[in-house]
Protein backbone atom coordinates (compact mmCIF):
# COMPACT_ATOMS: atom_id res chain seq x y z
CA UNK A 1 0.00 0.00 0.00
CA UNK A 2 1.31 3.54 -0.64
CA UNK A 3 2.79 5.44 2.40
CA UNK A 4 0.58 7.45 5.29
CA UNK A 5 1.10 10.61 3.36
CA UNK A 6 -2.59 11.79 2.07
CA UNK A 7 -4.10 8.82 3.48
CA UNK A 8 -7.64 9.12 5.24
CA UNK A 9 -7.61 8.41 9.15
CA UNK A 10 -4.38 5.76 8.95
CA UNK A 11 -3.01 6.87 12.30
CA UNK A 12 -6.91 6.76 13.67
CA UNK A 13 -7.90 3.39 12.24
CA UNK A 14 -4.02 1.64 13.17
CA UNK A 15 -4.05 -1.58 12.25
CA UNK A 16 -7.09 -1.39 9.86
CA UNK A 17 -6.79 -1.49 6.40
CA UNK A 18 -7.89 2.00 4.80
CA UNK A 19 -5.95 3.06 2.22
CA UNK A 20 -7.60 6.13 0.75
CA UNK A 21 -7.04 9.34 -0.71
CA UNK A 22 -7.70 12.23 1.54
CA UNK A 23 -11.68 13.44 1.62
CA UNK A 24 -14.21 15.06 4.17
CA UNK A 25 -17.68 14.74 4.21
CA UNK A 26 -18.19 17.78 2.13
CA UNK A 27 -18.53 15.52 -0.88
CA UNK A 28 -21.75 14.49 -0.15
CA UNK A 29 -23.97 17.78 -1.29
CA UNK A 30 -21.50 19.94 -2.69
CA UNK A 31 -20.64 20.17 -6.76
CA UNK A 32 -19.90 23.68 -7.15
CA UNK A 33 -18.87 25.59 -4.22
CA UNK A 34 -18.52 29.09 -4.01
CA UNK A 35 -18.75 31.28 -0.46
CA UNK A 36 -21.34 33.39 0.76
CA UNK A 37 -22.01 34.86 4.18
CA UNK A 38 -24.68 34.12 6.14
CA UNK A 39 -27.49 36.01 7.87
CA UNK A 40 -25.57 36.74 10.70
CA UNK A 41 -22.04 37.66 8.77
CA UNK A 42 -20.99 33.91 9.35
CA UNK A 43 -19.21 32.03 5.92
CA UNK A 44 -20.91 29.50 4.66
CA UNK A 45 -20.43 27.34 1.96
CA UNK A 46 -23.17 26.73 -0.76
CA UNK A 47 -24.09 24.52 -3.85
CA UNK A 48 -24.41 27.17 -7.13
CA UNK A 49 -27.63 25.01 -7.28
CA UNK A 50 -28.85 26.22 -4.89
CA UNK A 51 -29.66 29.54 -5.44
CA UNK A 52 -32.75 28.47 -8.02
CA UNK A 53 -35.53 30.79 -7.08
CA UNK A 54 -37.99 28.92 -4.71
CA UNK A 55 -36.25 25.75 -4.95
CA UNK A 56 -38.02 23.04 -2.85
CA UNK A 57 -35.97 20.52 -0.82
CA UNK A 58 -34.88 17.20 -1.87
CA UNK A 59 -34.91 14.14 0.63
CA UNK A 60 -31.39 12.86 1.16
CA UNK A 61 -31.85 9.81 3.34
CA UNK A 62 -27.99 8.97 3.02
CA UNK A 63 -27.40 12.45 4.21
CA UNK A 64 -29.88 12.48 6.77
CA UNK A 65 -28.34 9.17 8.40
CA UNK A 66 -25.21 10.35 8.64
CA UNK A 67 -26.11 14.25 10.27
CA UNK A 68 -28.22 12.17 13.06
CA UNK A 69 -25.10 9.71 14.03
CA UNK A 70 -23.18 12.91 14.02
CA UNK A 71 -25.84 14.71 16.28
CA UNK A 72 -26.14 11.99 18.56
CA UNK A 73 -23.92 11.35 21.28
CA UNK A 74 -26.42 9.02 23.52
CA UNK A 75 -28.87 6.09 22.63
CA UNK A 76 -32.48 7.13 22.04
CA UNK A 77 -34.78 6.33 24.44
CA UNK A 78 -37.46 4.85 22.36
CA UNK A 79 -40.92 4.13 23.46
CA UNK A 80 -42.56 2.53 21.15
CA UNK A 81 -43.54 -0.91 20.97
CA UNK A 82 -41.67 -3.09 19.74
CA UNK A 83 -43.06 -6.17 17.58
CA UNK A 84 -41.31 -10.05 17.36
CA UNK A 85 -42.73 -12.13 14.15
CA UNK A 86 -41.30 -15.34 14.18
CA UNK A 87 -40.75 -17.31 11.35
CA UNK A 88 -41.80 -20.48 12.65
CA UNK A 89 -44.64 -20.52 15.24
CA UNK A 90 -42.37 -23.53 17.09
CA UNK A 91 -39.70 -21.12 17.36
CA UNK A 92 -37.77 -21.18 20.78
CA UNK A 93 -37.83 -17.41 21.07
CA UNK A 94 -42.12 -18.10 22.32
CA UNK A 95 -40.46 -19.37 25.40
CA UNK A 96 -36.71 -18.94 25.36
CA UNK A 97 -34.86 -18.13 29.22
CA UNK A 98 -31.48 -17.97 28.04
CA UNK A 99 -29.15 -17.31 25.09
CA UNK A 100 -27.87 -20.28 24.57
CA UNK A 101 -31.57 -21.76 23.84
CA UNK A 102 -31.92 -19.26 21.34
CA UNK A 103 -30.20 -21.20 18.68
CA UNK A 104 -28.12 -18.34 17.30
CA UNK A 105 -27.31 -17.32 14.39
CA UNK A 106 -30.60 -16.49 12.92
CA UNK A 107 -31.43 -14.60 10.03
CA UNK A 108 -33.15 -10.59 11.07
CA UNK A 109 -34.80 -8.31 9.33
CA UNK A 110 -34.83 -5.40 12.19
CA UNK A 111 -36.60 -1.82 12.28
CA UNK A 112 -34.60 0.20 14.38
CA UNK A 113 -33.81 4.22 14.47
CA UNK A 114 -30.77 6.09 14.51
CA UNK A 115 -29.35 6.34 17.83
CA UNK A 116 -30.48 3.23 19.82
CA UNK A 117 -27.60 1.01 19.33
CA UNK A 118 -27.94 -1.37 15.94
CA UNK A 119 -24.66 -0.77 15.19
CA UNK A 120 -23.65 -2.04 17.75
CA UNK A 121 -25.38 -4.84 18.26
CA UNK A 122 -24.32 -6.39 14.33
CA UNK A 123 -21.09 -5.24 14.73
CA UNK A 124 -21.17 -7.51 17.84
CA UNK A 125 -22.86 -10.62 16.04
CA UNK A 126 -19.77 -9.94 13.48
CA UNK A 127 -16.77 -10.20 16.08
CA UNK A 128 -18.88 -13.03 17.59
CA UNK A 129 -18.27 -15.03 14.27
CA UNK A 130 -14.36 -14.32 13.61
CA UNK A 131 -11.84 -16.89 14.07
CA UNK A 132 -8.81 -14.99 13.51
CA UNK A 133 -6.84 -17.51 12.83
CA UNK A 134 -8.21 -18.10 9.14
CA UNK A 135 -7.11 -14.83 7.58
CA UNK A 136 -9.93 -14.09 5.19
CA UNK A 137 -12.90 -12.08 5.13
CA UNK A 138 -15.62 -13.70 7.15
CA UNK A 139 -18.07 -11.06 7.72
CA UNK A 140 -19.38 -8.47 4.82
CA UNK A 141 -21.16 -5.39 5.88
CA UNK A 142 -22.90 -2.82 3.37
CA UNK A 143 -23.54 1.10 3.89
CA UNK A 144 -25.16 2.84 1.16
CA UNK A 145 -22.10 5.71 1.60
CA UNK A 146 -18.80 6.44 1.26
CA UNK A 147 -19.07 8.30 4.92
CA UNK A 148 -21.90 5.47 6.50
CA UNK A 149 -19.00 3.06 5.53
CA UNK A 150 -16.24 5.37 7.40
CA UNK A 151 -18.60 5.41 10.68
CA UNK A 152 -19.54 2.21 10.90
CA UNK A 153 -16.19 1.26 10.91
CA UNK A 154 -15.34 3.47 13.63
CA UNK A 155 -17.36 1.37 15.50
CA UNK A 156 -15.97 -1.87 14.90
CA UNK A 157 -12.28 -0.79 15.54
CA UNK A 158 -13.76 0.95 18.63
CA UNK A 159 -15.49 -2.82 20.09
CA UNK A 160 -12.40 -3.94 18.18
CA UNK A 161 -10.20 -2.76 20.20
CA UNK A 162 -10.52 -5.46 22.75
CA UNK A 163 -10.01 -8.44 19.91
CA UNK A 164 -6.08 -7.61 18.94
CA UNK A 165 -5.95 -10.16 16.24
CA UNK A 166 -9.13 -8.21 14.48
CA UNK A 167 -8.28 -6.69 10.80
CA UNK A 168 -10.78 -4.98 8.65
CA UNK A 169 -10.84 -3.77 5.32
CA UNK A 170 -12.90 -0.87 3.53
CA UNK A 171 -14.26 -1.67 0.21
CA UNK A 172 -15.16 1.71 -0.89
CA UNK A 173 -14.05 4.18 -3.96
CA UNK A 174 -10.70 5.64 -3.57
CA UNK A 175 -9.20 2.07 -1.86
CA UNK A 176 -7.26 0.77 -5.19
CA UNK A 177 -5.82 -3.04 -4.16
CA UNK A 178 -3.90 -4.63 -6.61
CA UNK A 179 -5.28 -7.18 -9.62
CA UNK A 180 -4.95 -11.06 -8.27
CA UNK A 181 -4.81 -10.07 -4.78
CA UNK A 182 -6.61 -11.65 -2.02
CA UNK A 183 -8.09 -9.60 1.10
CA UNK A 184 -6.93 -11.29 4.46
CA UNK A 185 -8.51 -8.87 6.83
CA UNK A 186 -11.86 -11.10 8.82
CA UNK A 187 -14.25 -8.06 8.04
CA UNK A 188 -14.81 -5.77 4.96
CA UNK A 189 -16.89 -3.37 5.19
CA UNK A 190 -18.05 -0.88 2.18
CA UNK A 191 -20.47 0.15 -0.21
CA UNK A 192 -22.62 -2.55 -2.77
CA UNK A 193 -20.76 -1.10 -6.22
CA UNK A 194 -17.20 -1.83 -4.94
CA UNK A 195 -18.21 -4.99 -2.75
CA UNK A 196 -19.86 -6.42 -5.77
CA UNK A 197 -16.19 -5.72 -7.74
CA UNK A 198 -14.19 -7.22 -5.06
CA UNK A 199 -16.41 -10.81 -5.08
CA UNK A 200 -16.63 -11.13 -8.42
CA UNK A 201 -14.50 -9.34 -10.90
CA UNK A 202 -11.58 -8.31 -9.03
CA UNK A 203 -11.98 -11.83 -6.91
CA UNK A 204 -10.30 -10.06 -3.90
CA UNK A 205 -13.09 -11.57 -1.53
CA UNK A 206 -14.22 -15.75 -1.68
CA UNK A 207 -18.02 -14.58 -0.98
CA UNK A 208 -18.28 -18.65 0.13
CA UNK A 209 -16.27 -17.97 3.07
CA UNK A 210 -18.65 -15.18 4.49
CA UNK A 211 -20.59 -16.41 7.52
CA UNK A 212 -22.30 -13.01 8.59
CA UNK A 213 -23.52 -10.51 6.01
CA UNK A 214 -25.25 -7.03 7.03
CA UNK A 215 -27.18 -5.04 4.81
CA UNK A 216 -27.50 -1.53 7.12
CA UNK A 217 -29.71 1.22 5.75
CA UNK A 218 -32.01 -0.49 3.80
CA UNK A 219 -34.14 2.03 3.40
CA UNK A 220 -31.62 4.36 2.22
CA UNK A 221 -29.60 1.43 0.32
CA UNK A 222 -32.84 1.53 -1.74
CA UNK A 223 -33.07 5.08 -2.41
CA UNK A 224 -30.08 5.13 -4.10
CA UNK A 225 -29.96 4.03 -7.98
CA UNK A 226 -27.63 0.51 -8.33
CA UNK A 227 -27.54 -0.46 -4.51
CA UNK A 228 -30.76 -2.51 -4.92
CA UNK A 229 -29.57 -4.65 -7.65
CA UNK A 230 -26.07 -4.90 -6.26
CA UNK A 231 -26.62 -6.07 -3.04
CA UNK A 232 -29.06 -8.99 -3.90
CA UNK A 233 -26.39 -9.91 -6.99
CA UNK A 234 -23.90 -10.02 -3.75
CA UNK A 235 -26.24 -11.81 -1.47
CA UNK A 236 -26.41 -14.48 -4.26
CA UNK A 237 -23.16 -15.31 -4.05
CA UNK A 238 -22.60 -16.36 -0.28
CA UNK A 239 -23.19 -19.85 1.07
CA UNK A 240 -26.48 -20.93 2.42
CA UNK A 241 -25.28 -21.10 5.75
CA UNK A 242 -24.02 -17.19 5.83
CA UNK A 243 -26.16 -15.13 8.81
CA UNK A 244 -28.14 -12.71 6.62
CA UNK A 245 -28.95 -9.04 9.13
CA UNK A 246 -30.83 -6.26 7.29
CA UNK A 247 -31.35 -3.14 9.55
CA UNK A 248 -33.56 -0.10 8.22
CA UNK A 249 -34.90 3.21 9.86
CA UNK A 250 -38.50 3.01 7.89
CA UNK A 251 -40.29 0.03 7.00
CA UNK A 252 -41.99 0.74 3.65
CA UNK A 253 -43.54 -1.50 1.01
CA UNK A 254 -40.60 -0.93 -0.92
CA UNK A 255 -38.06 -1.42 2.07
CA UNK A 256 -39.84 -5.12 2.63
CA UNK A 257 -40.00 -6.43 -0.46
CA UNK A 258 -36.37 -5.70 -0.26
CA UNK A 259 -35.73 -7.29 2.90
CA UNK A 260 -37.67 -10.30 1.65
CA UNK A 261 -35.39 -11.01 -1.73
CA UNK A 262 -32.13 -10.69 0.69
CA UNK A 263 -32.96 -12.05 4.00
CA UNK A 264 -34.34 -15.98 2.79
CA UNK A 265 -36.70 -17.11 6.01
CA UNK A 266 -35.93 -14.38 8.88
CA UNK A 267 -36.79 -13.39 12.32
CA UNK A 268 -38.48 -10.05 12.22
CA UNK A 269 -38.53 -7.71 15.06
CA UNK A 270 -40.00 -3.72 14.11
CA UNK A 271 -41.43 -1.10 15.98
CA UNK A 272 -45.32 -0.63 16.00
CA UNK A 273 -46.62 1.83 14.48
CA UNK A 274 -47.48 4.56 17.31
CA UNK A 275 -49.71 7.78 16.76
CA UNK A 276 -48.35 10.49 18.44
CA UNK A 277 -50.73 12.35 20.86
CA UNK A 278 -51.71 15.86 19.96
CA UNK A 279 -53.54 16.39 23.61
CA UNK A 280 -51.00 18.22 25.27
CA UNK A 281 -50.22 20.34 22.18
CA UNK A 282 -52.51 23.25 21.56
CA UNK A 283 -52.70 24.41 17.68
CA UNK A 284 -53.90 27.86 16.23
CA UNK A 285 -53.75 29.07 12.63
CA UNK A 286 -53.11 32.78 11.37
CA UNK A 287 -55.12 33.92 8.35
CA UNK A 288 -52.79 36.05 6.36
CA UNK A 289 -52.49 37.38 2.96
CA UNK A 290 -49.06 37.64 2.22
CA UNK A 291 -45.31 36.35 3.32
CA UNK A 292 -44.49 39.85 4.65
CA UNK A 293 -47.88 39.86 7.06
CA UNK A 294 -47.06 36.06 7.85
CA UNK A 295 -44.02 37.23 9.07
CA UNK A 296 -45.36 40.40 10.82
CA UNK A 297 -47.88 37.86 12.57
CA UNK A 298 -44.73 35.67 13.69
CA UNK A 299 -43.16 39.30 14.99
CA UNK A 300 -46.10 39.85 17.17
CA UNK A 301 -46.20 36.48 18.52
CA UNK A 302 -42.89 36.87 19.78
CA UNK A 303 -43.66 40.46 21.09
CA UNK A 304 -46.63 39.04 23.49
CA UNK A 305 -45.28 36.16 24.70
CA UNK A 306 -42.55 34.38 26.16
CA UNK A 307 -40.71 31.62 23.86
CA UNK A 308 -37.57 29.33 25.56
CA UNK A 309 -37.14 28.04 21.72
CA UNK A 310 -38.91 27.74 18.79
CA UNK A 311 -38.35 25.85 15.48
CA UNK A 312 -39.66 27.37 12.52
CA UNK A 313 -40.80 25.06 9.59
CA UNK A 314 -40.55 26.59 5.45
CA UNK A 315 -40.90 24.92 2.37
CA UNK A 316 -38.23 26.09 0.43
CA UNK A 317 -34.85 26.76 0.75
CA UNK A 318 -35.20 30.40 -0.31
CA UNK A 319 -37.96 31.00 2.52
CA UNK A 320 -35.77 29.49 4.88
CA UNK A 321 -32.81 32.11 4.05
CA UNK A 322 -34.94 34.69 3.75
CA UNK A 323 -36.93 34.21 7.14
CA UNK A 324 -33.94 34.00 8.90
CA UNK A 325 -32.51 37.00 7.44
CA UNK A 326 -35.07 39.40 8.60
CA UNK A 327 -35.91 37.60 11.95
CA UNK A 328 -31.72 38.67 12.80
CA UNK A 329 -32.57 41.89 11.52
CA UNK A 330 -35.64 41.88 14.18
CA UNK A 331 -32.81 40.97 17.14
CA UNK A 332 -33.25 36.98 17.74
CA UNK A 333 -30.79 34.72 17.46
CA UNK A 334 -31.44 32.98 14.51
CA UNK A 335 -30.28 29.57 13.39
CA UNK A 336 -30.45 28.37 9.33
CA UNK A 337 -30.92 24.70 8.78
CA UNK A 338 -30.43 23.90 4.50
CA UNK A 339 -29.78 21.41 2.37
CA UNK A 340 -26.79 23.08 0.82
CA UNK A 341 -24.97 23.26 3.97
CA UNK A 342 -22.83 20.02 4.27
CA UNK A 343 -23.75 17.67 6.93
CA UNK A 344 -21.16 18.63 9.26
CA UNK A 345 -22.03 21.87 9.15
CA UNK A 346 -25.71 21.66 9.85
CA UNK A 347 -24.10 19.43 12.67
CA UNK A 348 -22.42 22.63 14.02
CA UNK A 349 -26.17 24.23 13.69
CA UNK A 350 -27.98 21.92 15.84
CA UNK A 351 -25.44 21.21 18.45
CA UNK A 352 -25.37 25.18 18.98
CA UNK A 353 -29.20 25.49 19.13
CA UNK A 354 -29.85 22.57 21.60
CA UNK A 355 -26.84 24.11 23.67
CA UNK A 356 -29.24 27.04 23.45
CA UNK A 357 -27.03 29.47 22.08
CA UNK A 358 -30.09 30.01 19.37
CA UNK A 359 -33.29 30.68 20.00
CA UNK A 360 -34.80 30.26 17.24
CA UNK A 361 -34.28 27.67 14.34
CA UNK A 362 -35.71 28.24 10.76
CA UNK A 363 -35.61 25.06 8.43
CA UNK A 364 -36.85 23.27 5.80
CA UNK A 365 -38.55 19.90 6.79
CA UNK A 366 -36.14 17.78 5.19
CA UNK A 367 -33.39 19.02 7.42
CA UNK A 368 -35.38 18.60 10.56
CA UNK A 369 -35.55 15.05 10.60
CA UNK A 370 -34.31 12.88 13.58
CA UNK A 371 -33.74 16.76 15.64
CA UNK A 372 -35.03 16.32 19.42
CA UNK A 373 -34.20 19.78 21.23
CA UNK A 374 -36.40 19.14 24.79
CA UNK A 375 -36.73 23.14 25.27
CA UNK A 376 -38.84 23.73 22.12
CA UNK A 377 -42.05 24.80 23.77
CA UNK A 378 -43.39 26.37 20.01
CA UNK A 379 -43.28 25.01 16.35
CA UNK A 380 -44.20 27.47 13.49
CA UNK A 381 -45.61 26.31 10.31
CA UNK A 382 -44.35 29.32 8.22
CA UNK A 383 -45.64 26.76 5.51
CA UNK A 384 -47.63 23.88 5.79
CA UNK A 385 -47.06 20.87 4.58
CA UNK A 386 -47.33 19.18 1.56
CA UNK A 387 -46.51 16.13 -0.62
CA UNK A 388 -44.89 16.30 -4.12
CA UNK A 389 -48.03 16.38 -5.49
CA UNK A 390 -49.64 19.28 -3.55
CA UNK A 391 -51.76 17.33 -0.93
CA UNK A 392 -51.58 17.65 3.20
CA UNK A 393 -48.68 16.12 4.09
CA UNK A 394 -49.91 14.45 7.34
CA UNK A 395 -47.54 12.95 8.97
CA UNK A 396 -44.88 15.44 8.31
CA UNK A 397 -46.83 17.92 9.98
CA UNK A 398 -47.84 15.47 13.11
CA UNK A 399 -43.59 14.69 13.37
CA UNK A 400 -42.96 18.90 12.97
CA UNK A 401 -45.03 19.73 16.16
CA UNK A 402 -44.45 16.77 17.99
CA UNK A 403 -41.37 18.28 18.33
CA UNK A 404 -42.96 20.70 21.26
CA UNK A 405 -45.43 19.55 24.29
CA UNK A 406 -43.33 16.50 25.52
CA UNK A 407 -42.06 15.71 28.88
CA UNK A 408 -45.48 16.27 30.17
CA UNK A 409 -45.07 19.83 28.99
CA UNK A 410 -47.84 21.83 27.10
CA UNK A 411 -46.54 22.56 23.80
CA UNK A 412 -47.69 25.86 21.06
CA UNK A 413 -48.17 24.64 17.58
CA UNK A 414 -49.30 28.17 15.03
CA UNK A 415 -49.70 27.82 10.98
CA UNK A 416 -49.43 30.46 8.57
CA UNK A 417 -52.46 30.43 6.33
CA UNK A 418 -52.04 32.52 3.22
CA UNK A 419 -54.41 31.43 0.54
CA UNK A 420 -57.38 29.53 -0.29
CA UNK A 421 -55.45 26.14 -0.83
CA UNK A 422 -53.67 26.45 2.29
CA UNK A 423 -56.76 26.67 4.26
CA UNK A 424 -57.94 24.09 2.62
CA UNK A 425 -54.65 22.09 3.44
CA UNK A 426 -55.35 23.03 6.42
CA UNK A 427 -58.95 21.70 7.05
CA UNK A 428 -57.71 18.26 5.88
CA UNK A 429 -55.40 18.26 8.28
CA UNK A 430 -57.76 18.79 10.60
CA UNK A 431 -60.03 15.93 9.36
CA UNK A 432 -57.39 13.46 9.50
CA UNK A 433 -56.69 14.11 12.89
CA UNK A 434 -59.91 14.97 13.96
CA UNK A 435 -58.74 18.10 16.29
CA UNK A 436 -59.71 21.57 15.76
CA UNK A 437 -57.46 24.10 15.17
CA UNK A 438 -58.27 27.57 16.33
CA UNK A 439 -57.83 30.37 14.44
CA UNK A 440 -55.55 33.30 16.15
CA UNK A 441 -55.94 37.08 16.09
CA UNK A 442 -52.34 38.12 15.65
CA UNK A 443 -53.15 41.87 16.14
CA UNK A 444 -54.57 41.25 19.72
CA UNK A 445 -52.14 41.22 21.95
CA UNK A 446 -54.43 39.95 24.76
CA UNK A 447 -55.99 37.01 23.05
CA UNK A 448 -51.69 35.76 22.17
CA UNK A 449 -51.12 36.52 25.62
CA UNK A 450 -53.94 34.14 26.44
CA UNK A 451 -52.78 30.77 24.83
CA UNK A 452 -49.56 31.17 26.56
CA UNK A 453 -51.02 30.28 29.57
Amino acid sequence: MAGAAGRVRGRALGRFRLALPVRDLSNLHLKEEKIKPDANGAVVKTNANAEKADEEEKEDRAAQSLLNKLIRSNLVDNTNQVEVLQRDPNSPLYSVKSFEELRLPQNLIAQSQSGTGKTAAFVLAMLSQVEPANRHPQCLCLSPTYELALQTGKVIEQMGKFYPELKLAYAVRGNKLERGQKISEHIVIGTPGTVLDWCSKLKFIDPKKIKVFVLDEADVMIATQGHQDQSIRIQRMLPRNCQMLLFSATFEDSVWKFAQKVVPDPNIIKLKREEETLDTIKQYYVLCNSRDEKFQALCNIYGAITIAQAMIFCHTRKTASWLAAELSKEGHQVALLSGEMVVEQRAAVIERFREGKEKVLVTTNVCARGIDVEQVSVVINFDLPVDKDGNPDNETYLHRIGRTGRFGKWGLAVNMVDSKHSMNILNRIQEHFNKKIERLDTDDLDEIEKIAN
